[in-house]
């Protein structure tokens, strides 16, 4: 595997200004690695990287990985290649679903190629999506889903399954050393407070005082993980040195229904939002939680942070940026105005 110069690792974090790509980041610079991350800022955000200015060990190149990548990237040599780059919520990946659908494909596999090339080792961040509406529950790895391939979500979905079915066929053929997580539903500090995912919705909405949208009767459950969770456990299958493990859940399994967690919410904040119901989105599943027994015998990991503890970092995250933008917070263009130079 390449080094660069003085034995320093370099890392590759496609996606590097979104939520979890810059916690990534912040987690690969305090492992001694230097780090570059590539975004096109369709969704990422420049603030989730503002701490990092000025740090000679980071630099944020802008492009996009659907073009021929930029000599920014070409042109360095990199240990670890990190591909988070694609839209992760429904509003965001279904305002340009070829977009999508290009990114899960032609993006992974200009950095499969480069991985390819440099011998570095790949890691597929994929979703819990490719279980689509499932029929098991929970969900373990070698459950092969319930999609529909052609229904508003389908970019997102059949998108991140064609990107495993490329990172895998890459590994069968040699051409490069991969592993794969499917990520359920991540929470935590700097996700987007426009990005329509529930926790970011619930906690915002209670914050400000509007009124609180549930979706369908609000049966439906989720399993939160926290972003640190997550990138713990995503550190370690990238660290994993064993056959190839094929896909590998990393969540929490702990299940709750989306009115447990608006309760939860305004309980935490002291909030009167009063709760809408709207009804639910096509395709939208009633049930996830990850089987994470693979996670736990492959790699000693489990989720630790308590859903309170996690809820609370979050909401206060919240409230001090809604104290920092003012009425920018939710509405304003502005909000997302860059304060990290980008390097071309």
């Amino acid at each position: 595997m390449p080094t660069t110069s003085h034995e320093t690792k370099r890392a590759l974090v496609a996606g590097g200004a979104g939520f979890i790509g810059s916690h990534l980041v912040d987690r690969l610079l305090a492992s001694g690695y230097e780090v570059v991350a590539l975004d096109n800022l369709q969704t990422g955000r420049t603030t989730n990287l503002e701490h990092l200015a000025g740090d000679p060990r980071f630099s944020l190149v802008e492009g996009d990985i659907i073009d021929p990548l930029p000599r920014a990237i070409t042109g360095k040599r990199f240990d670890r290649i990190y591909n988070l780059a694609c839209a992760a919520s429904p509003p965001h990946y279904q305002a340009d679903p070829e977009h999508t659908m290009l990114t899960n494909v032609l993006g992974t596999r200009n950095l499969l190629r480069l991985a390819e090339e440099q011998r570095a080792r790949f890691l597929l961040t994929s979703t819990s999506e490719v279980y689509g509406d499932p029929e098991i529950h929970p969900q373990p790895e070698s459950y092969r889903g319930w999609v529909s391939c052609t229904g508003p979500r389908a970019c997102y979905d059949e998108g991140k399954r064609a990107a495993e079915t490329l990172t895998f066929d890459f590994a069968r053929l040699g051409r490069a050393d991969v592993r794969v997580v499917r990520i359920f539903n991540t929470y935590g500090p700097r996700m987007d407070p426009q990005d329509g995912r529930v926790v970011s919705n619930v906690i915002c909405q209670a914050l400000t005082g509007e009124p609180i949208t549930v979706y369908g009767d609000g049966s439906q459950t989720r399993s939160f993980c926290y972003v640190d969770d997550l990138v713990e456990g995503i550190e370690r299958l990238m660290a994993f040195e064993g056959e190839q493990p094929g896909p590998v859940n990393i969540g929490n399994p702990h299940e709750l229904t989306v009115c447990d967690l608006v309760e939860r919410v305004l309980t935490l904040t002291g909030s009167g939002s009063e709760i809408i119901r709207l009804p639910l989105p096509q395709d939208d599943p009633r049930r996830r939680k990850p089987d994470t027994s693979l996670a736990r015998a492959l790699l000693g990991w489990e989720a630790t942070v308590p859903l309170q503890a996690g809820l609370e970092a979050t909401t206060a995250y919240f409230a001090a940026e809604m104290k920092r933008h003012g009425p920018m917070f939710r509405f304003g263009a502005t909000y997302r105005e860059p304060t990290l130079a980008a390097a071309e």
